[in-house]
């Protein structure tokens, strides 16, 4: 019996981003240096298989530090942490490593530079997200007032309409953030925002791959976790962006091949925490299913690299 014809569009870029990938292999050497078990407080990037392979190789996941023993090393994960997670850390010293990713950072340096202006600051971000729970923790509770949408902006009460600033999770909507920056300076004129867009080039990269392939596709798989915000911020690109079937899936095995019975072309994407070996896992289940062929939509090429901490590169 001969396969349906379908061509599959691979979007370029696509999965890992520089700040995963750092934060991956600090948990890896952390294990060299130190042996097992290795303490991850918070899933290290959202994605299981890749929380899965780690907890294999010995680290303990857990959601805080007082499941940490005193005399194992415990390495934060790439959303960050508030500032009181440290300094617990240290009063029990503890031997940490911070694995938050460097673009999270710098949002943090800026939200704390703003603060030390005397500005009080609003954050564009979901409520509960670990990156929002800990870009809010920089400061003293109330400094940081979170928004998800322009109808927040419209109801959030402020200290003072002329000192204001504001800041973003960096995994977020590169269009749905417009609309709420615009709503914050339709109310409060004089808000300061960021010297350079705190929506990370990753997040952003993969937003115009999608929008570039999404018009060319019957339906748009992509590839990531449930609990991932920038995977999840592609799904609903692809849907606005004019494909008619958009979907996440964690792996091959949860394709519904009913829903894309008919189709004549299909786009695949991933999310910043999804490793390629999972997309080759799906381009081949298509293989399975169809005559492929596969044509790169390449809308920008990566090549950031973020060193892991100096106590990682130094010899033991």
């Amino acid at each position: 019996m001969t396969k349906p014809p379908l061509t599959l569009y691979l979007a370029a870029p696509r999965g890992f981003c520089a700040g995963v990938d750092r934060a991956i292999k600090i948990v890896e050497l952390a294990l060299d240096r130190w042996g097992t078990p290795v303490y991850v407080r918070h899933e290290i990037v959202h994605n299981k298989f890749v929380v899965d392979g780690l907890r294999a190789k010995g680290a303990i996941f857990v959601e805080e530090l007082s499941e940490c023993p005193d005399d194992r090393p415990v390495i934060f994960s790439a959303h960050g942490v508030p500032k009181s997670v440290p300094t617990a850390a240290q009063a029990r010293n503890l031997v940490y490593v911070d694995a938050t990713c460097p673009l999270v950072s710098k949002v943090h340096i800026e939200a704390q530079r703003h603060a030390d202006n005397g500005l009080q600051m609003i954050m564009i971000g979901h409520a509960g997200h670990p990156e929002t729970v800990g870009t809010m923790g920089q400061l003293p509770e109330g400094e940081v007032l979170l928004v998800e949408t322009p109808e927040d902006v419209a109801t959030v009460e402020v200290r003072d309409p002329a000192k204001l600033a504001y800041v973003t999770q960096t995994t977020l909507s590169v269009d749905d953030t417009a609309d709420v920056v615009a709503a914050l300076q339709q109310r409060f004129p004089l808000i300061v925002g960021p010297h350079k867009e705190d929506i990370c080039y990753a997040t952003t990269n993969r937003q115009e791959a999608v929008k570039a392939m999404a018009p060319k596709c019957d339906a748009m798989l992509v590839v990531g976790a449930p609990n991932s915000s920038n995977s999840r911020r592609l799904v609903e690109v692809g849907a606005r962006a004019g494909c008619q079937y958009a979907q996440l899936v964690q792996r091959a095995t949860d394709i519904d091949w009913r829903a894309l019975d008919g189709i004549s072309s299909i786009g695949i994407t991933a999310g910043a925490s999804a490793p390629e070996v999972l997309i080759n896992e799906v381009i081949a289940a298509f293989d399975a299913h169809y005559d492929v062929t596969r044509e790169m939509v390449e809308t920008a090429v990566e090549n950031v690299e973020f060193k892991v901490p100096r106590v990682l590169r130094e010899p033991a």
